[in-house]
């Protein structure tokens, strides 16, 4: 009988993934966020109040795809864009054969509801889920809107930030000397400067949004990790496999990125997900303190802000706590087990 041929061994990565999969709180947790997320950019589609179809006079609309229909259009006695639940409840009664398809939810996060019986807050009920805040927003739908907020800005900026202190890091740490030198002093009066008094100047300035306030955090996010990135190229450089490259004649770009790199990236990727929790909270605190996104912007800090204005509805409060709590903690998860899936007691070249 033929002998079967020796099968490939399995790379360290892969090895440190089937670790990361037998520890399933973080595994689980990983799935939940990874799923949650994705669905968050199909969030029109279920909660929102501009309608998915329209039929009306022989003729179909898109509204959620069309920059603006006016109300006139569709046969609406108003000035502006149309009414979309109104106008559902419109058809509905005149039994025509027009119709609208509205979203499952069909509130929209920076909607007030203002015609509503009594006074916002309202608690929940009467087809809102979480009640609404002092504007008489929807709360379950600001509540959604703004996880996707929060999570895009977490992972937006600890990216960038990433990239930056790594490309940097990896550089200082590599050519060292001179470069090392001055750039490092570059470094140390950069991060000497206030973080949040700069956001109180522009923010008094200027009313920040989403991509100014990603902007400012990459600007005072990426030191942190160039400082271990630098230190593990120097660590790595020193190695013999480094020199024996060198020896060959292999270019510094393919000794950074080809060698010295994937042996460099175990901080990196262990410290990831609790860099994603601190974007989360800056982003939250910031919006708490009335220096983040503009208030009508669906956010969890908002969020929190309002609730504490309104300390005796509960669910002002209680909601967007539980929410910030139970995404940060599933986030914790995913980092306590990538930190022992990468863990060099278990998994290390030289085994």
């Amino acid at each position: 009988m033929a002998s079967k041929p020796n099968q490939p061994s399995p790379s360290l990565l892969a090895k440190r993934w089937r670790k990361f999969k037998t520890i399933k709180r973080g595994y689980y947790a990983l799935l939940i966020l990874f799923f949650t997320y994705s669905l968050s950019f199909l969030l029109p589609l279920f909660v929102g109040n501009t309608a998915l179809i329209v039929r009306h006079e022989g003729k179909t609309w898109f509204p959620l795809f069309q920059n603006y229909i006016s109300a006139a259009d569709l046969g609406q006695n108003r000035i502006g864009s149309a009414d979309y639940r109104a106008l559902q409840a419109q058809f509905k009664a005149e039994g025509g054969d027009s119709w609208v398809l509205m979203p499952v939810y069909p509130y929209g996060p920076k909607e007030s509801l203002l015609d509503m019986e009594g006074t916002p807050p309202h608690r929940p009920g009467n087809g809102h889920v979480l009640g609404t805040d002092d504007r008489a927003r929807d709360v379950l739908a600001r509540l959604l809107y703004g996880y996707r907020t929060s999570i895009s800005f977490a992972l937006i900026v600890t990216l960038c930030a990433y990239t930056i202190g790594i490309s940097l890091g990896g550089m200082l740490g590599y050519f060292g000397g001179v470069f090392d030198i001055t750039v490092q002093r570059f470094i140390e009066i950069w991060s000497a400067i206030p973080f949040l008094f700069m956001i109180m100047i522009i923010s008094s300035l200027i009313n920040p949004n989403f991509w100014m306030l990603t902007g400012m955090l990459i600007a005072f996010q990426w030191m942190g990790m160039t400082y271990y990135v630098r230190g593990e190229f120097y660590r790595e450089k020193s190695k013999d496999y480094v020199q024996a490259a060198i020896s060959m004649g292999a270019s510094d770009r393919r000794i950074i990125f080809k060698h010295i790199l994937p042996n460099s990236l175990t901080p990196v990727i262990s410290f990831m997900p609790f860099a994603i929790v601190g974007n989360i909270g800056s982003l939250v605190s910031l919006d708490f303190l009335g220096f983040g996104l503009p208030p009508e912007e669906a956010s969890w800090g908002s969020m929190v802000k309002v609730g504490m204005a309104n300390i005796n509805d509960w669910w002002l409060v209680l909601t967007p706590l539980s929410a910030l709590f139970c995404t940060l903690l599933l986030v914790v998860f995913i980092g306590e087990a990538i930190r022992e899936a990468f863990d060099p007691k278990v998994y290390s070249r030289l085994r």
